[in-house]
């Protein structure tokens, strides 16, 4: 049931940014809180002043996807309940009803007495942040677990029946560190993940990885390795029965994300905590970035919104086709749009499914560029 009328709804998907960490790991450019010791609580209050402050009702017909990033939002441990609490308060929904609950987690904060904490309040899906299965490059990136953390994090999940697990891993890493990718595509699958999400080293700005580039102390990896190993990682899963469903994402079926598959389906979300996007089908607005300013915001009763814009009907367009580009169900495209990729079906980027334009592995490699070339 729709709330009072001056109360926008609960969008039907929520993102909650918990921006705490124990370390910055080297390649992150994310809005992040290093704490020792994480204030829970607080944090929590603000959340709940947050949705005060923006007046948020009920959902209109229910929530589908819960989703907690960060950051590190395993580091609230069973505080996480609470915040699930709220929000299916806040929606006027049962936790039990929401299709799918994602927590992002680091191993070493997996414990059973934790994990049962979620399972009770109704998160049904975890992602893991393993990287890499090597670990001096462990050491190298500034991750906070061990090898056999994760394994032991697996079993507990498993163990206490929150099997749907999704494996994070970096390729693309570069050569100094002699990393073995295959041996880490092996290792993953050797652990029964649901799903997989596979993400290219990238160079990012204020990072400790750009300033040890620009001393020179290490060079990235080339286009022709990050293209080796994107294509190795797509043969390996698809031979282990993985549908690369999307640029960066592998599942089996039907564990498909669902939460993000909400995002490239141009879907409505609340996005909430420090640096959260939010879009209610016209507009997209984001929060203050830094941690202690969005929490001075909330605090004092003020909406923590640092900016917001309108999609007008090119942006709108131009977002379709990215979208619709970077996933396997492809772009739903006209006539023109199919003579103008024309060349990219010839060079084996792309290909016709009826009335769709679908990337093949080698044009998902080329995604910015031919997403351009037709918008």
């Amino acid at each position: 049931m729709a709330g009072p009328r001056h109360l926008p709804p609960c969008p039907p998907h929520v993102y909650v940014h918990v921006p705490f960490c124990a370390r910055r790991c080297a390649y992150c450019d994310f809005s992040i809180a290093v704490r020792r010791e994480v204030p829970a609580s607080r944090f929590i209050d603000a959340i709940k002043a947050e949705v005060v402050t923006r007046a948020i009702g009920p959902a209109v017909s229910g929530v589908g996807s819960i989703y907690f990033g960060g950051g590190t939002p395993s580091k609230l441990g069973p505080e996480i309940a609470n915040l699930t609490e709220l929000i299916s308060t806040t929606a006027g929904v049962s936790a039990s009803s929401i299709g799918e609950i994602t927590v992002e987690a680091n191993p070493e904060d997996i414990s059973v007495g934790v994990v049962a904490s979620w399972r009770d309040a109704g998160v049904n899906r975890v992602s893991l942040g393993v990287q890499t299965f090597d670990p001096a490059v462990l050491s190298w990136m500034h991750r906070t677990h061990t090898v056999e953390q994760v394994a032991e994090a697996v079993q507990i999940l498993v163990g206490s029946g929150l099997d749907n697990i999704s494996l994070d891993l970096i390729f693309a890493l570069p050569d100094s560190l002699g990393r073995d990718w295959r041996r880490d595509l092996d290792r993953a699958l050797e652990l029964a993940p649901k799903h997989v999400s596979l993400y290219g080293l990238t160079v990012e700005p204020h990072t400790p990885l750009s300033r040890w580039t620009e001393r020179g102390r290490l060079s990235g990896a080339s286009e022709e390795r990050y293209e080796a190993e994107f294509l190795e990682a797509d043969r390996v899963l698809g031979a282990a029965g993985f549908l690369h469903y999307e640029v960066s994402n592998y599942a089996l079926s039907g564990f498909e994300a669902q939460h993000n598959s909400a995002y490239w389906a141009e879907a409505e979300y609340l996005g909430l905590g420090p640096s959260a996007h939010g879009f209610d089908g016209e507009t997209r607005r984001w929060n203050q970035r830094e941690y202690a300013r969005w929490l001075e915001r909330v605090e004092a009763g003020q909406d923590p919104m640092e900016g917001e814009e309108t999609l007008w009907p090119a942006e709108r367009a131009a977002e379709r086709i990215y979208l619709g580009l970077r996933t396997a169900k492809g772009l739903r495209a006209t006539e023109e749009e199919f003579a103008r990729a024309r060349g990219w079906i010839d060079q084996g980027w792309a290909r016709r499914e009826r009335d769709r334009l679908v990337l093949t592995p080698l044009g998902w490699l080329r995604l910015d560029s031919l997403a351009a070339g037709l918008i």
